[in-house]
C-alpha cells in the first residue's frame, strides 16, 4: 500500500476543530440518552412500529463507522437485538397513551423480519433496513448478521419458501407489502380505508398522511363511509386487494438494498443477478409505457392490469399524497444499487428519465420561481392542490395533506449527479437552480435533522461548484446547533421512565450523520428509507485496525470530479501521530489512478501513481496535507471488507 506521510505544521482550520467537537458531543449525547430512554438490557421505552424502534439507533454504526467511539458500534448493536427481540411473538403489551389513541408494542417479527401481520412496504422496510446494513460498515465479521443478510435476502429473492414474495416468471414482487412470511394480499377494512382516505380510523374525518393509492378508474369517487354498506364493503375490499394488495410497485425497488448488503458481506453473484434483473424489469416497463415508470403491474406484469390500462394509482405511486417522493426513492436505490454492482452508469437512466419528465412540465410562477409537478392523475400532470371533498355523509374527507407543485427537491438530482458526474447531470442541476427564486442555495437549515428531502444538499452542490466557500463550517455548525438542541432536552428531560411510557414523547435521536458524510466523505446524506452509503472516500484507522478517522483527525473532500477528489487531513492533536488508510468508495468501489501532494521544502508537488483502492497517510502531531487523487469510479467489486481483510472477509462462523 503507497503510504504519503504530511509534513506541514499549522493551526486547525475552523471546520476542523468543529467535525471533532460534532463527534464529542453526539457521543456524549448518544450514551445520555441510551441511558435515559432504553431499559438495561437494551429495550426501548418508546412504544411504536418496529421500523420506529430500529430508528431510534439507526445510524450509530454509520456514525462509528465514520470515527466516533467504540460504544458507538456496541450500542447500535445491543438496541437493534434488543428491537427485535422485544417485537417477537408477544412479549410486550403495556399501552402507551398519545395523542388520544393506544400504542402498543405489537408482535411484529418473525425470523426476525416483519411479520404477515405487520407486512409494511420498502418506505417503512427501508427505514428499519437502513439500521441492519450500517452494521455491515462497522463490522462485517459478525457472524449473525451475515446469516441475517443472507436469510433476508431469501425472502424476496425467491429461496425461502415461507416467504414466497418474489414472482421469477413476471419478475414482480407479488405485494408492495411484504415479509418473511410472504406478501400480504388482502387487506382489512380499516387497512383499505387508511391507504384509500387517510386517516388512522374507520371514519376518522381528518387525514392522517393522506391517500396512498387510489381504484381509479374501476371507482371514480369513493364516499367516506364505503364500508357501512356490506354490499359495497365486500366491492371495495376485493377491489383494492386485486388493483393494490396484489400487484407490484416502483417503491419495491427498494428491496434491491437488502439484497445488495448480501452481496456486500458474500461477493455471491446470485444478489448481484437478482438486483439487475428487477431493476432492469422496471426499465423494461417504463420503456412500454412511453417513458413514464408505471406505478402498477397486476399479479401477470401487465401495466395498469385490472385498471384498464391505467398506469398511476399504485400504493405509494403517482396519485401518493406527496406524489412520487416515496416511490423515487425506490427508484434512486435501484438504480444505485445496479450500477455500483455492475459498473454499468446506464442503469440510472431510470432515475433521469423521470426527473426530466418532470422538469418537461415545470412552469414558472409570476415571481419566476421554477415549479415541477410531482403528482399525475386523471386530468394529467398536476399543477395545482388536489382537493377531493367526501361528504355525502356531511363528513369532510379532504385531502388536504397532497402538496402542491413546487421547487424540486434536492435528494434525487444529487444523488443521480454524484453517482454520473455527468455533464447532462450537472446542467439538469444548473437549469433547476436558474429558476429558483424562492430557496437560498447556500444556505443550510439549522433545523438539520436527518428526513428533510435533501434540502441542504443545494448548498453542498454551490460549494463544489466554487459559489459556497463557507459551506463546511456552516454545515458543520448547523448541525452542532441542531445535536446540542437535542442534547440538552435530553439532559434536562427529569421524567420518570414511567412518566415517559406513560406519555409516549421522547427527544429525537440525537446522532446526525448528515453533514459528516457530506463533508468527510464527498457524498449527498444516505436515502434515510433503505438506502445504502454513498461516498466518494472512506477512512480507515491504520493504529487501532478499525474503520473511521482516527481522533482527532478532521477530513474534508474540497473537490469532486468525474476522475478526481481532492481531501484534506488535519491532526489537530498536538502530540501523537495519527495513521489513516483512505479508501476509494464506500466499499472499495472505486480505484485511485494517482495522487498529488506538497511535502514541505519542496518547490512542487510530488504526483505518485498508485492504481490502487487505498493509499495510507501518516500524520505527525499538528500537520496537515492536502491530497489530489485521480479516481476511476465503479471499477471495483464492492464489498464490506476492510482494507486488511484480503479477499474474503473472516467471519467466524460463516455459512458456506
Amino acid at each position: 500500500m503507497k503510504s504519503i506521510k504530511a509534513t506541514k505544521v499549522s493551526a486547525p482550520p475552523a471546520w476542523a476543530l468543529m467535525e471533532r467537537n460534532l463527534f464529542e458531543l453526539m457521543e456524549q449525547s448518544a450514551r445520555l440518552f441510551t441511558r435515559k430512554y432504553t431499559e438495561r438490557g437494551g429495550g426501548t421505552l418508546l412504544a411504536e412500529d418496529l421500523d420506529d424502534l430500529y430508528e431510534q439507533f439507526y445510524n450509530y454504526s454509520l456514525f462509528y463507522a465514520m470515527g466516533a467511539a467504540d460504544d458507538m458500534l456496541d450500542i447500535h448493536l445491543h438496541q437493534w437485538n434488543a428491537a427485535t427481540r422485544i417485537s417477537d411473538d408477544g412479549i410486550r403489551h403495556r399501552p402507551n397513551i398519545h395523542e388520544d389513541f393506544v400504542r402498543v408494542y405489537r408482535p411484529s417479527i418473525h425470523n426476525e423480519f416483519w411479520n404477515l401481520d405487520e407486512a409494511a412496504e420498502w418506505h417503512h422496510l427501508g427505514e428499519g433496513g437502513t439500521a441492519f446494513y450500517h452494521m455491515g460498515l462497522g463490522d462485517p465479521t459478525i457472524s449473525e448478521n451475515v446469516r441475517r443478510a443472507r436469510r433476508f435476502a431469501a425472502m424476496f429473492i425467491g429461496e425461502d419458501p415461507e416467504a414466497p414474495n418474489w414472482d421469477p416468471k413476471h419478475r414482480i414482487l407479488r405485494s408492495p407489502f411484504h415479509s418473511s412470511q410472504g406478501p400480504k394480499l388482502k387487506a382489512d377494512t380499516t387497512f383499505a380505508n387508511v391507504m384509500l382516505l387517510g386517516g388512522r380510523r374507520l371514519g376518522d374525518p381528518g387525514n392522517y398522511y393522506g391517500v396512498r393509492a387510489s381504484l381509479y378508474p374501476i371507482v371514480k369517487h369513493l364516499e367516506a363511509r364505503w364500508f357501512e354498506n356490506p354490499e359495497r364493503k365486500q366491492q371495495i375490499l376485493s377491489l383494492f386487494d386485486k388493483l393494490v394488495m396484489q400487484c407490484d410497485t416502483p417503491s419495491s425497488l427498494g428491496a434491491t438494498a437488502l439484497v445488495t448488503n448480501a452481496y456486500l458481506y458474500t461477493g455471491d453473484d446470485k444478489y448481484k443477478q437478482w438486483v439487475l434483473d428487477y431493476t432492469e424489469a422496471w426499465m423494461e416497463r417504463t420503456q412500454r409505457n412511453g417513458g413514464i415508470v408505471p406505478d402498477n403491474v397486476d399479479a401477470n406484469g401487465v401495466i395498469g392490469g385490472g385498471r384498464e390500462g391505467v398506469w398511476w394509482g399504485g400504493q405509494y405511486g403517482w396519485t401518493s399524497y406527496n406524489g412520487c417522493n416515496i416511490m423515487q426513492n425506490g427508484i434512486n436505490i435501484g438504480v444505485e444499487c445496479a450500477q455500483m454492482l455492475s459498473g454499468d452508469s446506464g442503469y440510472l437512466d431510470l432515475l433521469r428519465s423521470q426527473l426530466q419528465a418532470r422538469l418537461d412540465q415545470a412552469y414558472r410562477r409570476e415571481d419566476g420561481q421554477l415549479v415541477v409537478p410531482h403528482r399525475y392523475g386523471k386530468d394529467g400532470w398536476e399543477t395545482g392542490p388536489a382537493v377531493e371533498a367526501y361528504d355525502d355523509d356531511g363528513i369532510g374527507m379532504g385531502q388536504w395533506s397532497y402538496a402542491p407543485p413546487g421547487p424540486m427537491a434536492g435528494q434525487e438530482i444529487m444523488h443521480l449527479y454524484h453517482a454520473s458526474m455527468s455533464r447532462e447531470d450537472y446542467e439538469m442541476i444548473t437549469h433547476i437552480r436558474d429558476g429558483e427564486v424562492e430557496r437560498d442555495w447556500n444556505e443550510v437549515d439549522v433545523a438539520v435533522g436527518e428526513k428533510n428531502g435533501g434540502q441542504n444538499e443545494f448548498a453542498r452542490f454551490q460549494y463544489y461548484d466554487g459559489k459556497n466557500p463557507d459551506w463546511p463550517e456552516k454545515i458543520l455548525s448547523a448541525e452542532y446547533q441542531h445535536a446540542l438542541e437535542i442534547y440538552q432536552r435530553i439532559r434536562l428531560d427529569e421524567r420518570s421512565k414511567d412518566e415517559m411510557i406513560r406519555t409516549n414523547e421522547f427527544p429525537y435521536q440525537p446522532v446526525v450523520t448528515k453533514g459528516l458524510t457530506q463533508v468527510t466523505m464527498g457524498a449527498p446524506q444516505t436515502i434515510y428509507c433503505g438506502g445504502l452509503l454513498r461516498a466518494t472516500v472512506r477512512y480507515f484507522d491504520q493504529d487501532r485496525g478499525r474503520p473511521g478517522l482516527p481522533p482527532d483527525v478532521a477530513a474534508l473532500v474540497d473537490e469532486l470530479g468525474p476522475d478526481r477528489v481532492g481531501l484534506q487531513l488535519v491532526n489537530t492533536h498536538r502530540g501523537e501521530t495519527r495513521n489513516l488508510i483512505v479508501q476509494a468508495g464506500a466499499f472499495g468501489e472505486h480505484q485511485f489512478t494517482q495522487i498529488r501532494y506538497h511535502e514541505e521544502g519542496r518547490d512542487a508537488d510530488t504526483v505518485t501513481p498508485i492504481d490502487a483502492k487505498y493509499f495510507a497517510v501518516g500524520l505527525p502531531p499538528s500537520t496537515s496535507i492536502r491530497v489530489e487523487a485521480g479516481l476511476n469510479r465503479f471499477v471495483n467489486t464492492p464489498s464490506y471488507a476492510f482494507p486488511w481483510h484480503g479477499d474474503k472477509i473472516p467471519v467466524p462462523f460463516q455459512v458456506p
